[in-house]
């Protein structure tokens, strides 16, 4: 009896620490069960975190990427652009440069033809009637000083030249008083001398007793008679002188030539 009591004492000891064993193991397992939920969750949280991180990147190198996109459209249209301007001054350059030898071509041949203008411009003073002879020689002689001068263009010489020839048109279409020396009975007399443009080229002492013409025949001043030209000279110096109105004038005139 006492060795089956013995013997069902152990069983249940030897049941008791199995169990307690079990128990034990239960237990490990299950906290390693947890440890390893508990990693994985923080690999997956750190895994998400560099997903989020990644797509984040994603997201601004996208944005750089559409950025990048849209300047070089931009940059084509500008080079498309700049390609035209650049072939229109190509253009421009190959037009200039043909300009720049018609010009050297052109400047070779005005030159002379200047000189020309001058000389038959300076020919045709001298034998026109002399009203304002010595302002009309001194203008000519500055255009003429000009030519030698190399900073000046040709194309400014030739409107010089134009300029003077317009001076001399201008004479021949309106009427002009001055003053004036000329020699009168032997001696030299103050004198008011009226132009009408190139018809009629007289004068008339300060004193309006002697009034002259100039005779283009004799290219001298001659008198004339006071008492039919005196009243008319002095009317035609006021018409001159905007102290009167214009009026027909009396004048002593030359009859033309016929053509040889």
């Amino acid at each position: 009896m006492k060795t089956k009591r013995f013997m069902a004492v152990a069983l249940t000891t030897a049941l008791s620490a199995g169990a307690l064993y079990g128990s034990v193991a239960t237990a490990d397992t299950l906290d390693n069960v947890l440890a390893v939920g508990q990693q994985k969750t923080a690999a997956a949280q750190a895994s998400q975190k560099r997903i989020d991180k990644i797509a984040e990147e994603t997201t601004g190198l996208l944005q750089d990427f559409k950025v990048v996109n849209k300047e070089i459209d931009g940059l084509r249209v500008y080079n498309a652009q700049l390609e035209k301007q650049l072939a229109n001054q190509l253009a421009v350059i190959k037009d200039l440069n043909e300009s720049i030898e018609n010009v050297t071509v052109i400047e070779r041949q005005i030159q002379p033809l200047i000189l020309r203008m001058l000389d038959g411009l300076e020919q045709f003073i001298k034998l026109d009637a002399p009203f304002k002879l010595e302002e009309r020689m001194a203008n000519l002689q500055g255009v003429k000083n000009n030519m030698d001068r190399s900073d000046i263009t040709v194309a400014e010489k030739f409107r010089q030249v134009l300029e003077l020839y317009n001076f001399e048109a201008e004479y021949a279409r309106k009427i002009d008083s001055y003053s004036g020396t000329l020699p009168v009975g032997g001696q030299d007399r103050e004198v008011n001398i009226l132009q009408i443009g190139r018809i009629a080229l007289v004068a008339q002492t300060t004193d309006s007793k002697v009034s002259l013409a100039y005779d283009k025949d004799q290219k001298a001043w001659v008198e004339i008679d006071s008492g039919e030209y005196r009243r008319a000279i002095q009317n035609g110096l006021k018409i001159a002188r905007k102290q009167a109105t214009q009026d027909i004038m009396t004048m002593p005139i030359q009859a033309p030539e016929a053509a040889q």
